[in-house]
């Protein structure tokens, strides 16, 4: 997972927003996980969980990322699986250089950490790695890391595009997967509060329903898009991606109705609770 934001309230429209450079606000964001579909041989019958997403920093300083997502799968074939993901992550304001650090836990048992660095460069990406095996990996051509791709996105979704395709590296796994990515953008969405009417243009789409910890405040009346991003191994011709993320994206990075699909099963991710943080007053 993957990449939020500030108070615009301009109109999708507006030359002025257009031009603007996107701006992602600090912020920390509660999702509680819940069971959204299950397929396969050994179905996932329950789940429940949360994710804590705390993103500070600015494009001066650069932006800091910690992340944990705890999960508990239940199934009468396998049993109860619990996985407790954290995730800590510094990339540049520049998008030029990164640091990873992963632990993972499954049913109590704790994995190696992932642990290293990245640098983008002009002819593309060198991986460094410190844990759990010292290695170095270099990627040819351009390669995202999370921050700089949620900038990309939003900026596609200014401009009306509906697909946007990138390579991006987040240290996730064992740190050496570069993923292809894919997102779908859907028209822009004003939300509104329950009983009111929104107005809409040509490249608006009527308000819809959205989670209550949205609906008042800075975010209420903020734009919005509906994302639906897949990661895919490296790779020609047609594949099936690894997994796919799906949720609303705010033009400041915050992404509400979550959903996590890995194949056999998917989660709901719901935002039950959304504090944007101070912002530096130094950067210009």
């Amino acid at each position: 997972m993957r990449s939020l934001l500030a108070c615009v309230l301009l109109a999708l429209s507006s030359p002025a927003m257009a031009a603007e450079a996107v701006h992602l606000a600090p912020h920390r964001a509660v999702y509680d996980l819940s069971l959204s579909g299950s397929s396969g041989t050994r179905a996932v019958e329950g789940a429940r969980g949360r994710i804590v997403f705390d993103f500070t920093g600015d494009s001066c300083k650069g932006f800091a990322l910690q992340y944990r997502q705890v999960t508990v799968l239940e199934s009468s074939e396998s049993g109860t699986r619990t996985s407790d993901l954290r995730n800590t992550t510094f990339e540049s304001g520049d998008g030029r250089s990164f640091r990873f650090r992963t632990q993972s836990d499954l049913n109590g048992k704790t994995a190696a950490p992932v642990d290293g660095n990245a640098e983008r460069g002009g002819k593309g990406l060198d991986i460094t790695l410190k844990q759990p095996k010292r290695g170095e990996l270099a990627v040819p051509g351009e390669v995202l890391f999370p921050a700089a791709h949620m900038r990309r996105l939003i900026e596609a979704a200014r401009a009306g595009q509906s697909t946007v395709a990138v390579k991006v590296f987040d240290g996730s796994d064992d740190g050496r997967k570069v993923y292809d990515t894919l997102a779908v953008i859907g028209p822009q969405r004003v939300a509104a509060k329950p009983g009111s009417t929104a107005e809409t243009g040509a490249t608006q789409k009527p308000a819809a329903p959205v989670e209550a910890a949205l609906r008042d405040g800075a975010m209420a009346a903020m734009p919005h898009w509906p994302v639906t991003l897949s990661y895919f191994s490296p790779g020609e011709g047609e594949r099936t991606p690894v997994y796919v993320l799906a949720f609303d994206l705010y033009e400041n990075g915050v992404s509400g109705a979550l959903r996590l699909d890995y194949g056999e099963f998917s989660l709901k991710g719901e935002l039950s609770r959304i504090d944007l943080l101070p912002e530096s007053k130094d950067c210009k």
